[in-house]
């Protein structure tokens, strides 16, 4: 079976092989949280998005993507406890770099127990082997949200791999059906102004979204919905 997106906490890793990264997702901890292990095909680098519970699982995911489990890098996408709940062990372990939205880094330093060393920018990149992700801010699920988005090389030619295609790690920003949850008010408009300004009007709608809970979904299915989104404030 090719990848689904659709995974239980506790249950195997769903597999997606592109043609320079292979992205492995698992919902971990009690609130089935998403974690995506990103490894580049030529160097074996590794990325995590979001250490979130579990760290056994975690590490075994690791493993999974490299006999030496070797991982470079942690990113954060936001500042709230069910994100970031395995990251000091994971990190502990690994030696792992650790990364997050400027805004929400003091925040996860304080709550995780462990430094940020690069505090991320919308705008920014973030390298590990030969891979490169850029930095999306989206401000109103935290201030410091971020997204990041990887786009696959013009001259992909591996079996499911679009060339040029998109793939967005929302974190808590953005979800099949709606916006992330916020306050209301401003911080409701902030984070759909982001999402419209950032994402809809930066990517097409083969666009593949991987959220921080739950299935995925693509720009194209969720772009009708815009309006609706506007109008009932959530």
């Amino acid at each position: 079976m090719g990848y689904t997106g659709d995974v239980r906490a506790g249950g195997p890793a769903d597999v997606r092989e592109l043609d320079a990264l292979t992205v492995r997702k698992a919902s971990v901890g009690g609130m089935d949280n998403n974690a995506y292990l990103l490894t580049c095909r030529r160097t074996g680098a590794q990325l995590l998005v979001d250490a979130a519970a579990d760290a056994d699982r975690l590490l075994d995911l690791v493993r999974e993507g490299s006999a030496t489990a070797r991982l470079d890098t942690v990113v954060t996408t936001h500042r709230h406890r069910d994100h970031l709940g395995a990251l000091a062990s994971v990190v502990a372990v690994t030696g792992a770099l650790t990364c997050a939205g400027a805004d929400d880094a003091h925040a996860i330093s304080v709550e995780a127990g462990v430094p940020v060393h690069e505090r991320l920018h919308d705008g920014a990149t973030v390298t590990f082997g030969d891979v490169v992700l850029d930095v999306i801010g989206l401000r109103g699920h935290t201030p410091g949200s971020v997204a990041l988005a990887y786009r696959e090389p013009a001259d992909a030619r591996a079996d499911g791999a679009v060339p040029g295609r998109t793939h967005l790690f929302t974190g808590d920003s953005l979800f099949p059906g709606g916006p992330g949850r916020t306050s209301g008010g401003e911080d409701f408009d902030s984070l759909m102004d982001d999402l419209e300004e950032r994402v809809f009007a930066q990517f097409p709608d083969d666009t593949w979204v991987y959220p921080g809970h739950g299935n995925d979904t693509t720009l194209g299915v969720e772009r009708p919905h815009l309006g609706e989104w506007r109008a009932r404030r959530w």
